[in-house]
């Protein structure tokens, strides 16, 4: 019997990020697990196909967007379950055996929120995300999310939008999202470079723009102006 699992990671430029995020996959491994992982590539100028290469992925490539490369990155794959993962996060230790168990629920499952370093301005954004997940049912993508392929295709897949694909698919999976025991530990960099309470209002502005209607490509055109 062949393992249930596919790791869809989308990359753009992730050659630094992808081995630590790849090489947190291997207790799925030895746990059988894991049945492959793939990458779904927009167009990386770096060596993010050559690691790939290297750590045995599936390598898929188009256009640059998150959520068309999540889908190329589905269609490319086999397994029964799927796991949408961030380059730059990292599931931390026990993560496969928590994963193992929730298989039997047939939902949907995402990890606790931490960041890699950033004192109590980590804690305080990782606190509000797990919070907002918890009660609002809206985790974010770099998150993690492990759902069986029937329950993503009942949904309607991912949507093919460069930005708020996650908070989509959350809110098509409301009522059947469970917060797994276990941690995914994500990169503070962006939050270092553009300030914490900066990056979080600014994160926060951008998911009440989108509650409230606006368009995803408008989004994802201002996100990327400032």
């Amino acid at each position: 019997m062949r393992a249930p699992l596919s790791v869809i990671i989308p990359t753009l430029d992730a050659a630094e990020a992808l081995p630590g995020c790849a090489g947190a996959l291997f207790e799925g491994l030895e746990a059988g697990l894991v049945r492959e992982v793939v990458i779904s590539d927009g167009g990386s100028t770096d060596a993010t196909r050559a690691v790939a290469g290297e750590l045995g992925a599936v390598w898929v490539e188009g256009p640059a967007s998150r959520g068309g490369q999540i889908r190329r990155g589905i269609a490319a794959s086999e397994g029964e379950w799927l796991l949408l993962l961030h380059a730059d996060t990292q599931l931390a230790p026990g993560w496969a055996d928590v994963a193992l168990r929730h298989l039997a629920s047939g939902e949907a499952g995402y990890f606790r929120l931490s960041f890699a370093r950033g004192g109590w301005r980590a804690r305080t954004v990782a606190g509000w995300a797990n919070a907002r997940s918890r009660y609002a049912g809206l985790p974010y993508g770099d998150q993690g999310l492990i759902l069986p392929r029937r329950l993503l295709e009942e949904v309607g897949g991912v949507p093919d939008q460069p930005l708020m694909e996650d908070v989509a698919l959350a809110l098509a999976l409301r009522g059947r999202l469970r917060a797994l025991d276990a941690v995914a530990v994500t990169s503070p960099e962006r939050y270092e470079t553009g300030g914490w309470l900066r990056r979080g209002a600014r994160n926060l502005t951008t998911l009440t723009r989108y509650l409230l209607g606006a368009d995803p490509e408008a989004l994802a055109r201002a996100y990327r102006r400032r």
